[in-house]
């Protein structure tokens, strides 16, 4: 997936007919937080923002569920080491 600036993704939400709002609705964050990743003032480095700008495109990652196993090797991996 290639990574799009902020402008990019908010003209290609206004393509298809999407607010912003109702973006950040649909994806259970708030509003003002999504606001806030797309005007630059969050860093994006953890937490909500990350995920956030993850979902736009903003920034490469992985969006990680199970914060207590974040560390924890797949089985398959593990055996290579």
């Amino acid at each position: 997936m290639s990574l799009r600036t902020a402008a990019q993704a908010r003209a290609e939400l206004a393509e298809k007919g999407i607010s912003i709002t109702q973006w950040a609705i649909a994806n259970k964050f708030s509003p003002n937080l999504v606001f806030e990743v797309l005007g630059g003032r969050k860093k994006c480095l953890r937490g909500q923002s990350r995920t956030i700008a993850i979902k736009l495109g903003l920034i490469e990652g992985e969006i990680v569920t199970d914060v207590a196993n974040a560390l924890a090797r797949p089985a398959s991996q593990a055996l290579a080491a």
